[in-house]
């Protein structure tokens, strides 16, 4: 159930994005530099705006969905549940001191003898 509504949520997003390319850009970006008087008035609305707002309610109703779903799936466990099952390292008795560090020589790549490593030669 929770792959297929996945599924039909990325579709509509794609098809939201898709609509709003599609649309024609009526200038004045966020409502700027819209003109007085006759051009004060709302427009009629589209085919393609009308099917942006079916789009979008139903991106927003998946979503909804979605969290729903995850919500009972995780509503037995706790993320504190996970914490305590994962293995725990090997800490100090008080925890303030912070993990052993490991020496320089494991740090290093292992040497073929005891030449300093040199470049690889270009051919």
């Amino acid at each position: 159930m929770e792959n297929v509504l996945l599924i039909v949520h990325l579709i509509l997003a794609l098809c939201l994005i898709g609509v709003v390319l599609l649309q024609r850009s009526e200038g004045g970006g966020l409502g700027i530099g819209g003109g007085g008087g006759a051009m004060t008035g709302r427009t009629p609305i589209t085919p393609l705006g009308k099917l942006t707002w079916v789009f979008a309610v139903a991106f927003i109703c998946t979503s909804i969905a979605l969290t729903i779903v995850a919500a009972q799936n995780s509503a037995n466990s706790s993320v504190l549940d996970r914490l305590r099952d994962a293995p725990t390292s090997q800490q100090p008795a008080d925890g303030l001191l912070p993990p052993p560090v490991p020496s320089g020589d494991s740090l290093l790549p292992p040497s073929t003898g005891d030449a300093p490593a040199l470049p690889p030669r270009a051919e």
